[in-house]
Formats: C-alpha cells, structure tokens, sequence
C-alpha cells in the first residue's frame, strides 16, 4: 500500500512537473523572409535579411506574449535569386514551414509571382521594396507593402528631370523585367505629360554585361538624359560604359539602382546619375541615425537600402500579431487593414489594397560616389 501511494505521488510530481514545462515553454514562431542572397542582386538582398534578422532580434530580447503564452520568433530566411520560378519555390517553402507571415520579395519580378502561394495558404505578404502598382492590384487580401509605387516614383523622376534638371529629350532604356519595364513606362508616360520628348526606349536583360551597341545608338539621338528601368548590377555598369563612350546625358534611375553600391559599380560615372527611393532615405526618419549604428555594429557593414523597411516590416507583423492576440495566420491576416504602426521609416498606414497612405519619393544624387539626398517628394 505504502509503495503504491508512493508511486501514485511520483507520477503526480512528475505531471506535475511536465505541466508546468509545458506552460514555461516558449511557442516558437516563424517569419518568413525572401530576398536574393545569391547572384548579382544578394547585396542587396542580404541587406533586407538583416534589417529583419536585426528586428527579430530585438523582439526576442525584449521579451513578447501573445495571449498568455511567451513566444519566440525564428527567421526563415529563404533565397529567391531574384527570379520569379525561383520565387515561387521559396515561397512554398515557406508555407510548407509553417511560417505565420512572410517579410518579402524585394524586387517586383519575384513578389508577384509569390504573391498568389501566399494568398493561397492565406498568409500575410508584406514587401519592403516591390514598387509595380500589379503586386497590390491581384485582388488578393494578403498583399502589402512599405513603400511607394511606380506610379509615385515615376512621376517623381520625370518631374525633377524636367523642372530641375531642364531636360527637353530622353531615351529611356529598361531591363525588361517587372520592376524596371513597370518603372520605365511611368516615367515615359509623365515625360510625355510634361512635354519631353522621348527619342527611344530599348530593352535589355537583367544579366546583361554590355551595353555598347544600345548606349552608342542613343549616343546618336543625342538626349540630355537617359533613364534606366533595372537594378544597380546592371544600372551601375550601363552609367560607367556611357561615360566611357562620352555621352553627356544624365542618368536618371529608380530606388534599384540608388544603393550605396553604385560607387563601386559605376566608378566614377555614379556622379552623373540621379536616383529616387521609394521611402524616406534612412538619414531623414526619425531614430534614422540610431538604426544605422546598430545596424553597423550589428553586421560591420553599411545599410544599402531597404533594411529599415523590412526592419518595420516585422514589428508590423508583430503588432498585428499583439492586436489579434494570436499567432494565427489568419488572425494576423484579419488584423493587417487596421494597422497604424509608427516606426523607423514612419506612420504605417495602409489603404484598401495594401499600399501606404502616406508614400514618400527621395531623390539623390552622387558626390564623389557618396549618394547625397536632394530632395523629398510627398506623393
């Protein structure tokens, strides 16, 4: 008797203790991040992995309890290589992990295609950088994003180009994929509204190396400015072979190619480009300052361009996570239209698509190849 009372008793403490490391046990949680971290696109992507790696970090240090229980976010990184089957793949994996919401792609060619798996499995979608007004007009619930469109920066481009820049001819050359096609029409459509004249619009590719035969062409139609739709891989060496060929024309380019990387891609040619950003330049938001030198500290290395948006990106995420009180994707996904998040790159705020209320178009230059802010455009 006594033996079986004692038996009882320990079976008892030991619930009880598995009970109560049950209860302490944290929930993990996963956000899904896609960027390309290979090819000639990862610095760039790399750059967005750590905004949101070092805003993952930050939550998990101070602590978070969604209904009761303490949770513990993991990152799972994803690599898209900037193309969009690629994309799409990482994207399944994402949802075959579990993940509760997804921080990505950058670039347009690989949101959109994603976008539909993510909308599928009903889980939220929000891209830092995707700029192709397409990406939040799918009619799906789970598409958003926190930064301006080309519809914004487009216009934004053209109008300085005109007005600041007195440019009466351009050609304008794309690289044929979502992002900088999208980009590259916009601008041609408001040049045309401000009475430019556009000499000629050619297409390239986004793993093009020479630009030779199209740069000595539009060396013939003699433009005063040239505008490039792409990414700084390719915009970097487009800028540099101009120079090389003597062509006078400005370069006009979109938030792709406005990097710190450009310097080193361009070389000396960087100080003829003009560049806009859609968002606010990190130097200008408030805590800007503070961002980057944790980010410095954080990863020896400097902020290229969107990492203080996919840094947002995730405490959005979270705060819609503590608004729901809920891990839930679909709760989180319910939780999303109200969101009015005052963070690193700003108010927050999205309308009925899932694009900002409140978009913002920088414009920079290059001095000695440091990208120099000239002017904020409130759209």
């Amino acid at each position: 008797m006594k033996q079986s009372l004692s038996a009882s008793s320990v079976a008892a403490a030991l619930a009880l203790v598995a009970v109560s490391q049950t209860a302490s046990a944290d929930t993990v949680v996963k956000i899904g991040h896609v960027a390309p971290l290979t090819g000639g696109l990862a610095h760039q992507g790399k750059d967005c992995e750590n905004g949101a790696r070092l805003a993952v970090e930050e939550i998990n240090a101070k602590g978070l309890v969604i209904n009761g229980q303490k949770v513990t976010l993991q990152l799972d990184a994803q690599d898209d290589a900037g193309d969009p089957r690629t994309a799409t793949q990482a994207a399944q994996r994402l949802v075959d992990d579990n993940v509760v919401a997804v921080v990505g792609h950058e670039t347009s060619g690989t949101s959109i295609p994603a976008s539909k798996i993510y909308s599928d499995a009903g889980i939220v979608q929000i891209s830092p950088a995707a700029t192709n007004p397409t990406y939040t007009r799918q009619g799906f619930k789970t598409t958003y994003r926190v930064v301006a469109t080309d519809e914004q920066q487009g216009p934004a481009l053209a109008n300085y180009a005109a007005k600041n820049l007195s440019v009466k001819t351009v050609a304008v050359v794309d690289d044929s994929t979502a992002y900088g096609q999208g980009l590259a029409v916009q601008f041609e459509k408001s040049a045309k509204a401000l009475g430019l004249k556009v000499v000629s619009h050619d297409a390239t590719n986004d793993k093009a190396v020479d630009f030779r035969a199209i740069l000595t062409k539009i060396k013939g139609e003699n433009p005063d400015a040239i505008m490039y739709g792409g990414m700084d891989a390719t915009g970097g060496p487009f800028a540099k072979q101009a120079r090389q060929l003597g062509l006078r024309a400005k370069v006009l380019a979109g938030d792709g190619v406005c990097t710190s990387s450009l310097k080193t891609l361009a070389g000396t040619a960087a100080d003829n480009v003009i560049c806009s950003q859609a968002g606010r330049y990190f130097e200008k938001m408030d805590g800007g300052k503070d961002f980057e030198a944790k980010y410095v500290k954080r990863f020896n290395q400097p902020i290229q361009l969107y990492a203080p948006y996919t840094y947002d990106a995730v405490y959005i995420i979270v705060d819609a996570m503590k608004r729901a009180n809920s891990t839930e994707p679909a709760k989180i996904l319910a939780a999303m239209p109200a969101t009015d998040h005052k963070g690193i790159i700003g108010e927050t705020a999205f309308d009925a698509k899932g694009d900002l209320q409140h978009g913002v178009i920088s414009l920079f230059g290059y001095k000695d190849g440091q990208k120099t802010l000239i002017e904020e455009a409130k759209m």
